[in-house]
């Protein structure tokens, strides 16, 4: 079958299986006697009008709030904010450095000295001197082997790579939260499908009961119908606390009160375009993994660049203005006086051997380099190979589907026949417990096989980059 007319055959399949799950049937006239499998069809709840606390909550609000309130996102931005800070060329060297130095000296002296030729020695105690020193020094690099531009490149790609690292996470945040959302909304399904079991088991116990008193059924078919509506309650409540933990996960995602109240109304929907060959073109365009591996890889090549600057040598311009004034109290020599200075100079320094550092460091960055064009091509095969293996399962999740939805509408009719069967005295109560636990598994694999298509979907475009599209 070509592909066309066989996802045309799947979407059609699909929209039967969501009028199973999410429509109510058609209560019938006065006039028309119900059976008890119609009654109990009938006080089943749909998405529609399944009793809900809290407000509605759709999918693009799901979205909006887990991207605007995920704090790793905010982390993410931040980094970037900080990544754009640093990106000037001040940083990679460019500009010169210029400081402005103030120094103030006092000095106490006791003085004693003793003199030739007999003169009378000298006794002076408390002598007060001072002195300073002040002005502004600066330096510039006019050359330093072409470091500073390899500096400013590594510092854009810095930016680079905050910026996807961002893109990463939000388009992970959008698909948890995508997944979350179906997730509720498959146990919300199964919540309905247990409920509808146990409305099957309560006139399956209703007739058991009837028949008993009458005398026409004995008390062990009675006894089993209350053991399994039982059961049916117990899978109820089992399902309710699994509902509870999926809009756990979900208020978690939202970044908000964990005991958070909400109603869904939607159903699950998979799509049935998705081609290969798009998705792997996408992937290695824009997936945002691959982006840092290739961006990484960039950066090693610009540290081979900086590890070779070391072996030109660096010139700088130096300059500096001093002012020295001199206070003298020890009675000899200037008592006071003041010097200005003016200093311009050329440094400098080639670098002639340090023990085979640089050697080494450039060797290094070199064998670096290869490390990461090597982990570029390994984290583009990984993505590649997630990538066949997730649209593997997303046709194998609609093939299923397709199948589920067979098996379910089958399943409806033999627990009409059978109850019909069990209420005339034709079979057992182990004949119709058995085909209404295969109706319930019938319904739940398909609600679990439409969550699995959606899911291998969200993947799919996640892996492709085009899940915020």
């Amino acid at each position: 079958m070509k592909y066309s007319s066989f996802s045309g055959f799947f979407f059609l399949t699909f929209l039967v299986c969501s009028q199973a799950l999410a429509q109510q049937p058609t209560r019938p006239s006065s006039s028309t006697q119900t059976t008890p499998m119609q009654r109990a069809l009938q006080r089943t709840y749909t998405l529609a009008n399944l009793p809900q606390s809290g407000d509605l909550l759709t999918l693009t609000d799901v979205v909006t709030s887990a991207v605007a309130n995920n704090y790793q996102i905010r982390v993410n931005r931040s980094q970037e904010l900080i990544a754009r800070n640093n990106n000037v060329r001040g940083n990679a060297g460019f500009l010169p450095n210029v400081s402005f130095g103030f120094q103030n000296n006092f000095l106490v002296q006791n003085l004693r000295q003793d003199l030739f030729n007999n003169l009378p020695s000298q006794r002076v105690y408390g002598i007060f001197n001072r002195n300073a020193a002040i002005g502004p020094t600066g330096s510039y690099t006019v050359f330093n082997g072409f470091g500073r531009e390899a500096t400013l490149d590594r510092l854009g790609q810095l930016v680079r790579i905050s910026e996807v690292n961002t893109r990463a996470n939000i388009e992970l945040t959008v698909a948890d939260a995508t997944t979350g959302y179906y997730d509720v909304v498959r146990q919300l399904q199964r919540l309905i499908a247990f409920q509808q079991a146990l409305d099957i088991s309560r006139e399956r116990l209703d007739l058991a009961k009837a028949t008993y008193e009458v005398g026409t059924r004995s008390k062990v078919d009675y006894l089993s119908a209350q053991v399994d509506y039982n059961a049916d309650s117990a899978a109820l409540l089992a399902q309710q606390l699994s509902l509870r933990n999926a809009k756990i996960v979900l208020n978690t995602l939202l970044v908000r009160d964990l005991n958070t109240e909400f109603a869904i109304r939607d159903t699950i929907l998979a799509r049935t375009d998705l081609s290969l060959p798009d998705l792997r073109e996408s992937l290695k365009q824009q997936n945002p993994f691959l982006a840092v591996a290739v961006l990484n890889q960039r950066l090693a090549d610009i540290d081979v660049r900086l590890a070779k600057a070391l072996q030109y040598p660096q010139i700088d311009l130096l300059g500096s203005y001093g002012f020295n004034p001199t206070d003298n109290q020890a009675g000899f020599g200037v008592r006071r006086g003041r010097n200005e200075t003016y200093t311009l100079g050329v440094r400098l320094a080639l670098p002639l051997y340090n023990g085979g550092n640089l050697k080494r460091q450039i060797a290094n960055a070199q064998i670096n380099q290869r490390i990461t064009a090597d982990q570029t091509a390994n984290q583009q095969l990984q993505l590649l190979s997630s990538l066949e293996q997730s649209y593997q399962q997303y046709r194998n999740s609609l093939s299923l589907l397709n199948l589920e939805v067979q098996n379910y509408q089958i399943a409806l009719q033999n627990v009409d026949i059978a109850y019909d069967r069990y209420r005339i005295g034709n079979s057992t109560f182990v004949e119709f417990r058995d085909v209404q636990r295969n109706s319930v598994t019938a319904q739940t694999r398909l609600i679990d096989a439409s969550f699995n298509a959606k899911a291998a979907e969200i993947e799919l475009l996640r892996l492709s980059s085009t899940i915020t599209k």
